[in-house]
């Protein structure tokens, strides 16, 4: 469905492919109410969640939050879900994008309690929310607590602000039977707010003051009261994750500190500029996929940056004339960068949000993304260097500003040395961070000399590397670490001391 040179498909070509799927591809469309998405797309699995997912997912920004004058959001969602597109993408801090979402999910027949609800057609969508509140219950200081909702919202109160725009009255009720399949903590970028999430996941208190997001919103996965805060056992949410832009490490440190798999999706920005910043790709995306988490790749076009837009955020309040209406460009084909992102190893599906959809397919956002998006299988090396190539020619590269600057090769972390009995000595240290290549191996050295390997594997816990060396004699040594990635390069750790046995 994608055109060799990933230009734009004609309508003949679009038509053709897709005649097969049953699937209405002109024109904005009528709602289809009572039919049953369209098959035939292609779909993986999102991870443990065990839900496939067409390769495109929705975004729930661009002109669903933003929206231009001349543009109905409306038409848009609803012909993403007549042309079978089954993940949607929305959050509490979208402005309008719940609502829009929801006078289309009203009409498509997938909102419970109307008399046209198919209940058939809402389990094979899935419809994902976030929110960017910390705390279950109460503030935390000098943390983010912002939301478009009321002043002093928690996330749970998202929850229910969700379900009320997404499939009840906007206004606060919500039917019985209504669920979201994933709710996320959205945009965690500090330490300190995985501190937060994290407070009272294990024995929650239902009478304290404060209790962080991830306690909460597991009580209303699981339909249980553990914090308090759901009398009515009610089970709103299938599935929880996280997402980020900004910091690698600290979506790392969110994961690996998950000891009960609570976590079952990632959304994370990935596209063909990544590895010229700190790269996701090789450092917590390998780690989520470990885990058997779901990943969601976002900012394919770097939020619009590839073509035009400036390089930074457009806020909550938004200009709409700053969304991109355009389907790539000659020098750049947007399906080259669709076909990058979902070439990356574990993304599922990447969600893009539509400026416009038309009836003539080759200028129509959606048409020209969902076909880009029907890949039989990953790039090769060759090709992803080549589109990164392609990529690096606009602003030198420089369109990721949601993410963190490149860095050089990390050394490994905090490592530590420690006689064991019999004269051994036990190194550890936790994971090193990944530059623009993944990391092969780990050299122990001992007195400037080297007396081991130990392979990189992604750290999906608190527990990180070891390796037992066994000296000849019980003198004194002094040890240290080094990092080598799959391009040779290495980083050393300081060296340290084992004191003689």
């Amino acid at each position: 469905m994608r055109r060799r040179d990933g230009g734009p498909v004609t309508r003949r070509a679009f038509v053709r492919a897709v005649g097969a799927m049953g699937v209405a591809c002109s024109g904005f469309p009528q709602i289809i109410r009572g039919a049953p998405p369209a098959k035939g797309l292609a779909t993986r699995v999102l991870g443990k969640t065990g839900f496939e997912v067409t390769t495109l997912g929705l975004g729930g920004q661009a002109s669903l939050q933003w929206t231009p004058p001349d543009v109905d959001p409306v038409p848009i969602i609803a012909k993403a879900a007549n042309l079978g597109v089954t993940y949607f993408d929305t959050s509490n801090a979208y402005g309008p994008s719940q609502q829009n979402f929801g006078k289309a999910f009203a009409a498509l027949g997938l909102a419970p309690g109307r008399g046209n609800y198919d209940e058939r057609k809402r389990r094979a969508v899935f419809v994902a929310s976030k929110t960017m509140l910390r705390s279950g219950r109460g503030v935390y200081p000098g943390i983010r607590n912002s939301s478009d909702g009321p002043p002093g919202s928690t996330a749970v109160d998202d929850v229910r602000r969700t379900l009320s725009q997404l499939f009840g009255d906007g206004m606060g009720g919500y039917p019985e039977g209504a669920y979201v399949d994933l709710f996320q903590i959205h945009n965690l970028t500090k330490s300190e707010e995985v501190d937060a999430i994290y407070e009272g996941l294990d024995g929650p208190d239902p009478k304290v003051d404060r209790i962080g997001a991830l306690a909460a919103l597991l009580d209303f996965r699981d339909g249980t009261n553990r914090t308090g805060l759901n009398p009515r056992e009610e089970r709103l949410i299938r599935h929880l994750g996280i997402t980020g832009h900004l910091s690698s490490p600290v979506l790392m440190d969110c994961i690996q500190r998950d000891t009960r798999g609570i976590l079952e999706t990632l959304l994370v920005a990935v596209n063909a500029n990544d590895r010229l910043h700190m790269s996701h790709q090789h450092n917590v995306i390998p780690v989520a996929l470990a885990k058997g988490m779901g990943i969601i790749g976002m900012k394919v076009f770097a939020d619009g940056a590839m073509y035009g837009r400036e390089p930074r955020w457009n806020g909550f309040g938004g200009n709409p004339s700053e969304v991109i209406r355009t389907v790539g460009s000659a020098s750049l084909p947007s399906a080259r960068l669709i076909h990058y992102t979902l070439s990356v190893p574990g993304i599922a599906t990447s969600i893009i949000g539509i400026g416009q959809i038309s009836e003539e397919p080759g200028r129509c956002q959606l048409v020209q993304n969902l076909a880009a998006s029907q890949v039989a299988g990953p790039a090769g090396s060759g090709a992803m260097r080549e589109i990164e190539a392609l990529a690096a020619t606009v602003r030198q590269g420089q369109t990721n500003w949601f993410q963190l600057p490149k860095e050089p090769l990390g050394a490994p972390r905090d490592v530590a040395v420690a006689r064991q009995g019999g004269g051994a000595v036990r190194l550890t240290w936790q994971t090193a961070y990944a530059a623009d290549e993944p990391i092969s191996h780990y050299v122990v050295y001992r007195d400037g000399a080297e007396v081991g390997r130990v392979p990189h594997a992604p750290q999906t816990g608190r527990a990180g590397f070891a390796f037992e060396d066994r000296p000849a004699d019980r003198a004194g040594h002094r040890y240290g670490v080094a990092t080598v990635d799959a391009a040779g390069k290495s980083a050393a750790s300081g060296s340290l001391l084992a004191e003689p046995a």
